[in-house]
């Protein structure tokens, strides 16, 4: 029996069409994955059963009952909750009181008898948490701990998952994994939606893949592998690794010296220290929002330090413009492309030579021939897939939109490239492109600076790999104990992470 029938579902957006005529059958009691690559229709197709938006065609049955969802409280009466990818809580408030927070008659609620009835759901799941504590004093696992308690609580019986790993360390990942068979176990059916094929094949027990709306086709996971999958989700064969040459590593190219530096009023620099030498590549992992962005910008000069210097070749660059500090040969691929990256509304071939338009000049005057010839070249060396060079970039694909940032950087001949989340977004295609430039800057003898939340970017590429926790590296990673990588990730200093394991090995 199935627990969910979505038949037929079609959801326009003007003219876009987000889902075409998509079939969706969950059993009851089992793990399924959502899988696609972003703008696949993925979280489009679950906001549709969760009721915040309405289909414009198409049936869902709950239970084998044909039922109209004009909302979530509808899902919610309807046994359906969800767990978003930015979680809905409210950080000055504890566990128990976000935990009523929408629900019915919630005035009259003893939030004692809440909370005992917390302790006693999170012990029967596995899910530990103290419903008295403030949700600011919780990690991010435990707020989403918070957020799967919450539906539990409301007794739904099909829990959507909102890539449900995105912010979470290796070690958080794996306690979610037993949670989730547990609610499985319980009789619940889960949906995760995620474009991560190695948490598919290790949680899931049935697969249906997306593509530009349309259902691929849904597969049992036991009868599948990562290719297979990565195939139906962008349409071709794709590697899912590179081959990686051994560093020929040189002189020091980027110094960062106990930088420091504040964003809107908060130190998100805690006194940073790092080297990057020609012809490697420094990984800086982290979970989001421990001041990887911050690093990358107060080195290109977008974020000013209030102590610590930065040099580039032995230069000093603490204090120069961010033009001064490109010219000393410095490549920055920005973490938000469409923001920081292009200018949307203007063309390809005019984003191309954004920094670099005195090389186009025909005399005073910039060259329009010169600068539409680079563009047809650069389409053709970067794989960017447009109509012409005239196509506005804001029609683009995200995966050609990071094209054009990595062609019109890597053009520019660095001896330091920084890349920010650089394949973030991008469907599996576009990562297999984007890690093949960066390993081959990296034999060309450039200095790569890799700040990546994404743990297989960072260890596929790495030569070195550092992490951030709240502002600070906090240590260096090597081997291969991703389990170690973890408690790095979580704040557990180094010399403590050996005692941590150990501790968790006598539990």
């Amino acid at each position: 029996m199935y627990s969910i029938e979505m038949r037929g579902i079609t959801k326009k957006f003007g003219t876009f069409c987000a889902n075409s005529n998509v079939d969706l059958l969950i059993k009851k009691g089992e793990i399924h994955a959502l899988l696609g690559e972003n703008g696949a229709g993925k979280t489009t197709l679950m906001t549709v059963l969760y009721g915040i938006y309405g289909a414009d065609e198409g049936e869902i049955f709950v239970g084998g009952k044909k039922m109209t969802i004009n909302s979530p409280r509808d899902a919610i009466a309807n046994g359906i909750g969800m767990v978003h990818q930015h979680f809905m809580l409210v950080q000055n408030f504890t566990v128990a009181q976000n935990i009523v927070l929408g629900m019915k008659n919630r005035f009259w609620v003893k939030l004692e008898q809440v909370e005992k009835e917390l302790d006693e759901l999170s012990a029967k799941y596995k899910l530990k948490i103290d419903p008295r504590k403030k949700v600011s004093e919780l990690s991010v696992g435990e707020q989403e701990r918070v957020e799967i308690i919450k539906a539990l609580y409301r007794k739904v019986d099909v829990l959507i998952l909102d890539e449900p790993t995105a912010v979470l360390t290796p070690q958080e990942i794996d306690d979610l994994f037993v949670t989730l068979r547990d609610l499985k176990n319980a009789g619940i059916s889960i949906i995760i939606i995620t474009h991560k094929l190695d948490e598919v094949m290790a949680v899931t027990d049935t697969v249906t893949v997306l593509r530009h709306g349309i259902n691929e086709g849904t597969i049992s996971t036991a009868e599948t592998n990562q290719k297979e999958l990565a195939k139906l989700m962008v349409g071709h064969e794709v590697l899912l690794n590179i081959e990686k040459a051994e560093s020929q590593v040189g002189d020091v190219v980027l110094s960062v010296d106990n930088v420091h530096a504040i964003a809107d009023g908060v130190e998100k620099l805690k006194g940073i220290s790092l080297e990057v030498r020609a012809g490697e590549v420094l990984g800086i992992a982290g979970v989001d929002g421990n001041g990887q962005r911050e690093l990358a910008r107060s080195i290109v000069g977008l974020l000013t330090k209030t102590s610590g210097t930065v040099t580039i070749g032995g230069k000093d660059v603490t204090r120069s413009t961010v033009k001064q500090i490109l010219d000393e040969g410095v490549a920055y691929i920005p973490e938000d492309r469409i923001k920081d990256g292009l200018l949307c509304e203007f063309s390809i071939e005019d984003n191309l030579v954004l920094q670099s338009t005195n090389d186009y000049k025909n005399g005073p005057l910039i060259s329009r021939k010169k600068i539409r010839e680079h563009g047809i070249e650069m389409m053709k060396e970067f794989d960017i897939r447009a109509k012409d060079v005239t196509e506005p970039v804001k029609l683009l694909s995200g995966g050609n939109q990071q094209k054009i940032i990595f062609g019109r950087e890597l053009t520019r001949k660095p001896r330091l490239l920084i890349a920010t989340q650089p394949t973030r977004g991008l469907d599996i295609g576009a990562v297999e492109y984007m890690w093949t430039r960066i390993e081959e800057a990296k034999q060309q003898g450039v200095a790569v600076l890799l700040i990546s939340t994404e743990l297989d970017e960072i260890l596929t590429l790495s030569d070195r790999i550092e992490v951030i926790y709240e502002g600070e590296i906090i240590g260096k990673f090597e081997g291969d104990d991703i389990h170690k990588l973890g408690l790095l990730m979580a704040g557990v200093k180094p010399e403590e992470t050996n005692k941590t394991e150990e501790k968790v090995k006598e539990e």
